[in-house]
C-alpha cells in the first residue's frame, strides 16, 4: 500500500481533490488529506467545507510515495504561496517520488522549475505558468515522476492513472473496468 498526501488550501476544486482521494482509497491506497490553512476545516472554491485528516504542521511527509495538488482558484495560488508545501515538493522531487497536480495547480510545479524539459498539461490559460514545459493539451500527462491533469473533466482519468502507477496497473485497470460495466448498465458508454 502506498502513502499519499493531498494538500488542501481554501479555494480548492472539489472534484479535483475528492475524486482522486475516492479512487485511490477504493484502490487500497492510504490517502491523507492535509490542510495548509492552520485549520482542519478547508473551504472549496464553491463554498463546500471539508474536514481534512491533519494539519500541514503535524505532517511527517518522509513516508510519502505521492504528493497531490488539487486545482481550483484561489486554491492553487494559496498552495503556491505556502512555503512548506513548496519545500516539501522540492524534497519529494529530489527523491524521485511521484507528484500529481491538476487544473491550475501545475503552476506550483512550474514556479519551482520542476516542469522544465517535461511534458505537462493544465487548465487552458494556465500553460503560461508551466515554465519550460511542453504543454500537451491532454486530459492527463505523465512525464517521469510528474503526473498532471487538465481540469475537472480529467479528474477520473487522472486518478486512475495515479492508481495504476502506484499499483503496477492492476488495481487501476480493475476499477476502470468496473466503471465501464456501470456505464454500460446505465447506457452512458
Amino acid at each position: 500500500m502506498s502513502k499519499i498526501y493531498e494538500f488542501l488550501a481554501n479555494g480548492f476544486e472539489e472534484i479535483e481533490a475528492l475524486a482522486p482521494v475516492d479512487i485511490l482509497r477504493r484502490g487500497g491506497q492510504e490517502v491523507v488529506t492535509v490542510s495548509v490553512t492552520g485549520n482542519r476545516l478547508v473551504e472549496s472554491s464553491h463554498g463546500v467545507t471539508v474536514m481534512t485528516d491533519m494539519l500541514f504542521e503535524d505532517a511527517d511527509l518522509s513516508d510519502a510515495d505521492l504528493l497531490l495538488l488539487p486545482g481550483g482558484m484561489p486554491g492553487s495560488a494559496n498552495l503556491n504561496q505556502h512555503e512548506g508545501v513548496r519545500q516539501a515538493l522540492l524534497a519529494h522531487h529530489d527523491k524521485g517520488r511521484l507528484i500529481g497536480a491538476i487544473c491550475a495547480a501545475p503552476m506550483v510545479l512550474g514556479g519551482l522549475g520542476l516542469l522544465r524539459g517535461k511534458r505537462a498539461t493544465c487548465s487552458p490559460g494556465f500553460e503560461v505558468y508551466l515554465d519550460g514545459a511542453e504543454y500537451t493539451h491532454e486530459l492527463c500527462t505523465v512525464d517521469g515522476n510528474i503526473i498532471t491533469g487538465e481540469g475537472p473533466a480529467a479528474s477520473f482519468p487522472y486518478a486512475y492513472q495515479l492508481l495504476s502507477m502506484l499499483t503496477g496497473d492492476e488495481e487501476g485497470t480493475r476499477l476502470m473496468q468496473h466503471k465501464m460495466q456501470f456505464l454500460h448498465l446505465i447506457g452512458e458508454e
